[in-house]
């Protein structure tokens, strides 16, 4: 069977990873992304991929994207929620009402907006999945990051409500917790934490690293083969669960 997936943030980061190693497997591949330049150079460059640009905040646009995937995929097997925001780093007493809206919205609203729209698509399939993808932080608390860790604990719950409500249909629902994913993004925070502690960057990476068993950022190809494994034939049984994948982190400091 050709697996049809839809990948949220699927231009770029962990999202680009999962739509490759879906698409390199054979499935037929949609992503959309708020990047519209990055989903122009993708679907250039993989005729395996098609893509929307939209916000998942937006519930209007979401509907026109159910609407480009049934007409690009004819369906969906595999819906890979990855799209989220940070937000700032500030602690609860100074974050801005602003900003915890805005996180919340896509995080939180968005991944609702997305799910609800699909989940008639992925009745209909024979061998149906959802991958939400969470954090370090929807395991242990997040010093000024509160709207970050609030919504990604809050995708546990939105997943196992998930699990519970469509398992009788044979439709798994899990989530997946990465730690620091290697690439330029942790690069560009390590740079600017040397630049404002005057330590080396080598030194931040240490320190970065030192609630961790295995010091090593997450490659984003692990996860993107995880998700693959959870949306597989051999998860059919795998339901409401949670994944770490973050070197054994002890705490998200």
């Amino acid at each position: 069977m050709t697996q049809r997936v839809l990948v949220t943030a699927g231009a770029g980061g962990i999202g680009l990873a999962i739509a490759r190693v879906f698409a390199a497997d054979g499935a037929a591949v949609h992503v959309a992304d708020v990047d519209a330049k990055a989903v122009d150079e993708l679907v250039r460059a993989d005729p395996r991929i098609s893509g929307s640009v939209l916000d998942i905040a937006d519930a209007a646009a979401v509907a026109r994207l159910a609407e480009d995937v049934r007409q690009k995929l004819g369906g969906l097997d595999v819906l890979v929620n990855n799209a989220g925001v940070a937000g700032p780093t500030a602690a609860v007493a100074d974050y801005p009402e602003e900003a915890w809206a805005s996180v919340i919205g896509v995080n939180l609203n968005g991944t609702f907006n997305v799910t609800k729209a699909f989940i008639p698509m992925l009745k209909a399939s024979k061998q149906a999945s959802i991958v939400i993808m969470s954090s370090v932080a929807g395991r242990f608390g997040y010093p000024n990051r509160c709207a970050y860790a609030t919504s990604k604990w809050g995708l546990v719950g939105f997943a196992k409500t998930l699990s519970m409500e469509l398992g009788p249909l044979g439709i798994t629902c899990n989530t997946v917790h990465p730690g620091a994913v290697e690439g330029p993004r942790i690069q560009r925070v390590l740079e600017g934490r040397a630049e404002a502690s005057g330590r080396s960057v080598d030194e931040e990476v240490e320190l970065a690293l030192a609630n961790q068993s295995i010091k090593a950022f997450v490659d984003p190809r692990d996860i993107a083969e995880l998700v693959r494994f959870l949306a597989g034939p051999h998860a059919r049984s795998i339901s409401g669960q949670s994944f770490p994948i973050d070197g054994d982190s002890k705490s998200t400091q």
